[in-house]
């Protein structure tokens, strides 16, 4: 599904839909999807016993709009499968608590979804051992093979975005990146420095910023970054949150965005189109990641085994009107090196 998804350029909810003959799918778009299971051979699973209970959706933190494209993901499948969803959040903590562990045990759900938290060694037996199946969600870590994760290509968002900077002539560019014992905050400062690399290029490790994805840490390290004397003409920030911060900041000092300073922001919430000027942002698939993670759940739910424990959706570079070449120098010419050439990431052009 998500192959056949790609290839026609739909989410996998309106593969799941057509499939399922849900009628809220446009009759052109439905007509390419049939095709394109009729040309791939798709054949559906034996039908699947009907669930009845209710799944626990477990944030580390329940605070942004990101959360709700993750919320809003989970609920499309699960409404559709008559399926209860009992929410809770672990207040920024990456790993719940004995306690909350027991009450997860005693209400015996279908299953647990984990979103950018986990359990330990120990706690995932005590869930195996109730036959409680989990699915993690952007894992904030390492996982163990047998744990099965839902996510995107972290490591290719952050290329795509400092890519698109270079080629447009950034040769100082800071990164402000979610917390280092993340691991999608790694992998995108990662892509990063491969970028750099690519272009024959240093990383200045002062330019490399971590903390969390937030707005005020993309507006604490936007300040530091933006009052040096050697400023970058440009920020890659881990969130459109962060990028958010980093506005607010470069605002604050009197900064043109982007005839000053080009950003680049991440996740592709709903509100990056909206704002002034617009964000240039890596679409990361939330919803169809939340989606993606749920039917796996309730999959695990019914006794079928998945295909592949580990799921990474693609990204994809948005380009808007926060990022332009930078200024040249008042009474001199920019002087621009040229970066290595390579493979051109796929961009997404949105009217202007």
């Amino acid at each position: 599904m998500a192959s056949i998804a790609e290839e026609l350029g739909v989410s996998v909810t309106t593969v799941s839909k057509v499939l399922n003959g849900r009628p809220d799918v446009a009759p052109d778009t439905r007509e390419r999807v049939e095709a394109g299971l009729a040309r791939h051979q798709y054949r559906r699973r034996p039908k699947r016993r009907a669930l009845k209970g209710q799944i626990d959706l477990v944030f580390h933190q329940l605070n942004s709009v990101w959360s709700m494209e993750i919320i809003r993901g989970v609920d499309s499948v699960a409404s559709a499968a008559r399926i209860e969803v009992v929410l809770s959040q672990l207040g920024g903590a990456h790993r719940p608590s004995d306690e909350w562990l027991d009450g997860v045990l005693d209400r015996r759900p279908l299953g647990v979804l984990f979103v950018l938290c986990g359990l330990s060694q120990a706690q995932q037996q005590r869930l195996r051992r109730q036959r409680i199946p989990f699915v993690v969600v952007d894992t904030d870590g390492e996982t163990s093979a047998s744990v099965p994760v839902v996510g995107s290509n972290n490591w290719d968002g952050g290329l795509l975005a400092t890519r698109h900077l270079l080629e447009l002539g950034h040769r100082r560019i800071a990164v402000v990146s979610g917390p280092r014992d993340v691991l999608c905050s790694r992998a995108r400062v990662a892509g990063f420095r491969v970028a750099h690399d690519e272009a024959g290029l240093p990383v200045d490790p002062d330019l490399v910023r971590y903390g969390t994805f937030y707005v005020n840490a993309g507006y604490e390290h936007g300040m530091d970054l933006l009052t040096r004397t050697d400023r970058p003409t440009a920020i890659f920030a881990g969130s459109d949150l962060q990028a958010l911060g980093v506005i607010r900041a470069a605002r604050r000092l009197g900064l043109d965005i982007p005839g000053d300073l080009s950003v680049v922001g991440y996740d592709n919430v709903p509100a990056a189109a909206w704002i002034d000027p617009a964000l240039t942002t890596v679409h990361q698939p939330l919803s169809d990641m939340a989606a993606v993670a749920t039917q796996t759940l309730l999959d695990l739910a019914r006794g079928l085994d998945v295909a592949v424990n580990r799921i990474d959706l693609a990204n994809e570079l948005v380009v808007r009107e926060s990022t332009a070449p930078p200024r040249k120098p008042p009474g001199g010419r920019a002087t621009v090196t040229p970066a290595a050439p390579g493979g051109r990431p796929p961009l997404r052009e949105e009217a202007r």
